[in-house]
């Protein structure tokens, strides 16, 4: 199943749903890193809301309010995103997306890091 990919909102209310599991709307605004952008209550809930149209999160009825709790991995969708790159930025080109994100790194790798990647490729 295809799914769209997330706004920069609904990223990080995903974000929170990820590292807290299950969350009511407080929580995920109790949770927000950066308080100069809070959001307001209501604009939470209509973002969880559409997050659940799109598949994303589910919830569970406690009397009147909802507990939420993602549907997908973090992994899952960071797989779905850079498939999205892959093919509509880089026009399926692994070589193009790699070359780019090699140069565009601020710090040169560690020789761990180097060993990490060689192995992932020997691994596919």
């Amino acid at each position: 199943m295809s799914k769209k990919l997330l706004t920069g909102l609904e990223l990080k209310v995903m974000n929170v749903l990820w590292k807290k599991k299950k969350a009511f709307v407080k929580d995920i605004l109790d949770q927000w890193s950066d308080k100069e952008t809070l959001p307001a209550y209501n604009t939470v809930s209509t973002t969880v809301r559409i997050l659940e149209e799109k598949g994303y999160i589910d919830h569970e009825a406690h009397g009147r309010t909802h507990c939420y709790f993602p549907t997908m991995s973090k992994l899952q969708y960071q797989k779905i995103h850079i498939q999205h790159v892959l093919e509509n930025v880089f026009s399926g080109s692994h070589t193009s997306l790699i070359s780019a994100l090699m140069g565009n790194t601020d710090q040169n790798l560690s020789d761990t890091e180097w060993e990490e990647i060689k192995a992932m490729i020997d691994k596919s």
